[in-house]
């Protein structure tokens, strides 16, 4: 089992910068993937960026060039820092991680408010 906490969420102005963190505990020696994901009100959830066991990292094409994800040593934490932010990055935005047995687990998600 991966416990997953997030935290860095808030509200800021167009253009400006968050930086979100993710913790995880229990057995996160078995965690092969993690990410961030992000749900708008009224749309499905989607994947803004993702990083491997091996530290490679994938973004959306909507955030390439603006968002940033890494982890320190033993994938703990995980920060996603977003910079240039746009009105339409408003979300909440979870943390999600893979183990090896291809579970999945879920951070409650942090509120990210960006006024225009």
């Amino acid at each position: 089992q991966v416990q997953l906490v997030e935290s860095g969420g808030g509200l800021v102005q167009a253009g400006g910068s968050l930086r979100l963190s993710c913790v995880a505990s229990g057995s996160i020696f078995s965690i092969a993937f993690m990410g961030w994901y992000r749900q708008a009100p009224g749309k499905q959830r989607e994947l803004v960026a993702g990083i491997t066991s091996g530290g490679s990292a994938n973004y959306a094409d909507s955030v390439k060039g603006r968002f940033t994800i890494s982890r320190d040593n033993a994938k703990n934490p995980m920060y996603l820092q977003m910079n240039s932010l746009k009105p339409e990055d408003t979300a909440v935005f979870y943390c999600y991680a893979q183990d090896i047995y291809r579970a999945d687990y879920w951070g409650q998600g942090t509120q990210v408010t960006v006024s225009s």
